[in-house]
């Protein structure tokens, strides 16, 4: 089943959130070469493709896990969280239907 993984950044997380991305996109790209994942992305804090130094809001993830339980241990797991970037992790089933 699909999963919405929604990680919402603490207040001026931006060098933590900077320093912890690669290891950060590489458990996303291994999700996706697994077939894994839908979507991910971080959420511009202000409305402009690159924030520079406001940083993130947070971020999203929608990916295929087994259970509510393998999707919040996936996103306990991430390194934004042992950085300190999220503040809280919210995670939910999510259901595809377009496109």
């Amino acid at each position: 089943m699909w999963y919405a993984i929604e990680g919402f950044d603490g207040q001026d997380v931006l060098p933590q959130r900077q320093q912890a991305r690669p290891a950060h996109l590489a458990r996303l790209h291994a999700l996706r070469d697994a077939g894994r994942l839908l979507l991910a992305g971080p959420c511009p804090a202000i409305d402009a493709e690159d924030p520079g130094p406001a940083g993130f809001s947070g971020s999203i993830v929608i990916a295929e896990f087994d259970s509510l339980e393998e999707a919040r241990a996936w996103a306990e797991a991430d390194p934004y969280v042992a950085a300190g970037v999220y503040a809280r992790v919210e995670v939910r089933p999510f259901r595809k239907v377009l496109p």
